[in-house]
């Protein structure tokens, strides 16, 4: 039998040829690779993009050293008694006392008090909170915003509410508001000037919720008439919001007492400057203008200090 040629070409053709088809295969396997690939990343990707929004923080991390924050020349001030006293007692007094706090970095406060030569004393009382949120969705600014609030009712201070919505429809005759009640201003408006709630309403809901300024018990309810301006009322200029509170009382016997608060909030930090004077015997009440103006000008200088 004759035996077939030999055809040095034809098997490493052969070879190539299987190559060639080896490669379509896995090309096909690699692109169905990579097509998978892609659409896997595209749902993670949608998967991340419907995540929870994180509140913003609060601007402050720390806070200020309370006692060493009001100028010894504010404190002569504020401390009229502190003439009369010996150079160790004065320093003393203008030294202050510390709050005591578990968390500097939280909630700081000072306590200054000096007794007049006539049985009467003044007392200034600083507390500095720096709120926190612990909850993500809700920034700290928020509820710094509710601490102030609880703050501000419990001054006998109503806090705005958005105004009914004005009517649409077209009307015939001269255009009224409607009889619905009185309107609340709004923030923006109010801090111009007197609050613009009724007085007496609102000197009857401190009474009734028994509220007293921060730093202890005070028996009476706001005296300040509205048409005087020294009301409690919000206050402008002053931190993101502000207000200040008038309370006279008595403290036993002929003696009385009166106490200003005035609280500013600004950004997650909430402000409490408290000042009370008491007379005794025949001695007139404590001046409500001139206790408010020391007040808030105390509140103004610890505002720009949180600025520094």
């Amino acid at each position: 039998m004759q035996r077939k040629r030999y055809s040095p070409g034809r098997a490493p053709g052969t070879l190539l040829g299987l190559g060639a088809g080896l490669g379509v295969v896995l090309g096909a396997l690699t692109g169905c690779s990579a097509a998978g690939t892609a659409e896997d990343v595209t749902v993670d990707a949608k998967a991340g993009a419907a995540a929870t929004p994180v509140a913003p923080p609060g601007r402050y991390r720390t806070l200020f050293e309370p006692c060493g924050a009001v100028p010894q020349a504010a404190l002569r001030e504020l401390l009229p008694g502190t003439v009369a006293l010996s150079d160790a007692e004065r320093a003393k007094a203008l030294r202050g006392t510390a709050a005591v706090t578990y968390d500097t970095d939280r909630r700081v406060g000072c306590t200054w008090t000096a007794d007049a030569a006539d049985g009467g004393s003044h007392r200034l009382v600083l507390d500095v909170e720096r709120v926190v949120s612990y909850d993500p969705t809700v920034s700290d600014a928020t509820r710094a915003q509710e601490v102030y609030t609880r703050k501000q009712l419990a001054a006998g201070i109503a806090v705005p509410t958005t105004p009914p919505p004005t009517p649409t429809a077209p009307t015939t005759g001269p255009t009224t508001a409607p009889a619905t009640g009185p309107t609340t201003a709004s923030p923006t408006s109010r801090t111009s000037g007197a609050a613009t709630t009724d007085p007496t309403a609102t000197h009857a809901a401190a009474a009734g919720a028994g509220a007293t300024p921060t730093g202890g018990a005070t028996t009476g309810t706001p005296s300040a008439p509205a048409t005087t301006g020294l009301e409690p009322r919000l206050l402008g200029g002053l931190g993101d919001i502000a207000f200040v509170g008038d309370a006279l009382g008595s403290t036993g016997g002929a003696g009385r007492q009166r106490v200003v608060s005035v609280v500013f909030r600004t950004s997650n930090v909430v402000v409490t400057v408290e000042y009370r004077q008491r007379t005794t015997g025949t001695a007139p009440a404590p001046d409500s203008k001139e206790l408010q103006d020391r007040a808030q000008n105390l509140a103004r200088l610890l505002a720009d200090r949180l600025e520094e």
